[in-house]
């Protein structure tokens, strides 16, 4: 009986339409059909992490008629399935003939050669309509606890989640809105950190608490009204034990993914100040027991506590930092950050590589406003699974501002800077639905 050759079709599937069902169709005509289904990582090497998690497009691709089998592709590096099966044919759309998949073209076209495959195109079905479709799914498929739970699937998913802070609703939707190819890498920010610090200075408020957690909340609920991404809230030291539940509760309802608190006590001052006389650290012990209440206080396991260590801005040394590492994670907290005022990362380093060794370990943040010449890379290396760029938009913001002003007050006229600064119509249709 004559064998059926063996048909390889890589897919990601976030959002199934004719152009799929084509290709689908195509292939089958040259024998049976293999899926390459792309994890949720995978996707996220080369666009917006996916909707629909790797388990639910599973099932709806083996429901699929015409397809034979489904295995992962893990990467976009095609290798190593293409070796373990040996197709007879790769069929794929012709779009991959450039831009950031071209790379991966001609390393198949290569393997395949090795046993006598064959790299068959499809033309590329135009499908005008597959972006707002994809936003129509978008916002159906969206959802309070969708946006909470995303967080623990791209720590799951990515090598490094990337936050970075949101002090209003327009910094909010660039976030949103905001994606590069660089170098055939997709990059953008996985997430918005709403910070204590921002909020409090873009409402001309100093960094001391005296900015109420309510005004914080109702700013963010703006941001939120626009936005999908996953939300990690600076809950400063979590306030009064008797009010944690119901800023957690609060928190949750409105779909922020995780608070993060500092083990710090007495009166607030930004940590990256040189006196702190006026503060000091918690006890491990009165620490551990907000740890306890937050997580108590949560509704679902999606929504993270994520505790913040401040032993190095106190200067009390690695075995401190580690010591409270160990008795945090054992109270609940699902992630460690661990915060550095030094120019350096070294100390932050070192803490991960001892901290791996635990019994007791927990991913890792990172918040490099000190450091800031180290990269993502070396983040990954040394095991961190988020950074935030913590205050860096506003920071941006007001020189921007200051030099706009100052070209108006020495000129006498705005002309000067009008070819510096967003025009009138790009900045009304930043904002969806605006009429």
């Amino acid at each position: 009986m004559k064998k059926n050759k063996i048909i390889y079709v890589p897919m990601g599937a976030d959002v199934i339409h004719s152009g799929h069902l084509n290709i689908i169709n195509k292939a089958k005509k040259y024998g049976d059909i293999i899926i390459g289904l792309f994890t949720d990582s995978a996707i996220a090497e080369y666009k917006s992490f996916p909707l629909i998690n790797f388990q639910q497009r599973f099932e709806i691709m083996k429901n699929i008629r015409g397809v034979d089998k489904i295995i992962k592709q893990d990467t976009w590096d095609y290798s190593k399935n293409l070796k373990m099966i040996k197709p007879d044919y790769l069929i794929h759309g012709d779009d991959w003939k450039n831009g950031i998949q071209k790379k991966a073209r001609t390393k198949v076209i290569k393997i395949l050669k090795k046993w006598g495959g064959k790299l068959i195109e499809v033309p590329y079905t135009k499908f005008p309509l597959a972006s707002k479709v994809h936003e129509k799914v978008k916002d159906n498929f969206f959802t309070i606890e969708s946006r909470v739970s995303i967080l623990k699937r791209l720590i799951e998913s990515k090598n490094i989640v990337r936050f970075i802070e949101s002090h209003n609703p327009l910094t909010g939707l660039m976030i949103e809105n905001l994606k590069i190819n660089y170098k055939n890498t997709f990059r953008e920010f996985d997430g918005i950190w709403s910070s204590s610090l921002t909020d409090s200075v873009s409402n001309g408020k100093p960094d001391n608490q005296s900015f109420e957690l309510s005004s914080r909340i109702n700013n963010l609920s703006n941001v939120l009204e626009h936005t999908t991404k996953p939300v990690l809230f600076d809950a400063d030291n979590g306030g009064q034990p008797e009010h944690l539940s119901y800023t957690v509760r609060n928190l949750e309802r409105l779909g922020v993914s995780a608070i993060v608190m500092e083990d710090k006590i007495g009166l607030k001052r930004n940590s990256l100040f040189k006196d702190q006389s006026k503060s000091n650290q918690d006890t491990i012990k009165n620490f551990c027991k907000k740890i306890t209440i937050a997580c108590n206080a949560r509704r679902s396991q999606n929504f993270l506590v994520i505790a913040r260590i401040e032993s190095f801005i106190f200067n009390r040394g690695l075995n401190d930092a580690i010591k409270r590492a160990e008795h945090y994670s054992k109270s609940g907290a699902d992630l460690i950050l661990t915060h550095s005022k030094s120019n350096s990362p070294k100390e932050i380093f070192k803490f991960a590589k001892k901290f791996k060794k635990s019994n007791f370990y927990k991913p890792l943040v990172a918040v490099p406003s000190t450091y800031s010449k180290v990269s993502e890379g070396q983040l990954i290396k040394n095991g961190f699974k988020i950074v935030i760029y913590a205050n860096h938009l506003l920071r941006a913001a007001y020189p921007a501002m200051e030099k706009a002003a100052l070209s108006i007050l020495k000129n006498t006229k705005s002309s000067k800077i009008e070819k510096s600064i967003i025009s009138i119509k790009k900045i009304l249709n930043i904002i969806p639905n605006n009429s």
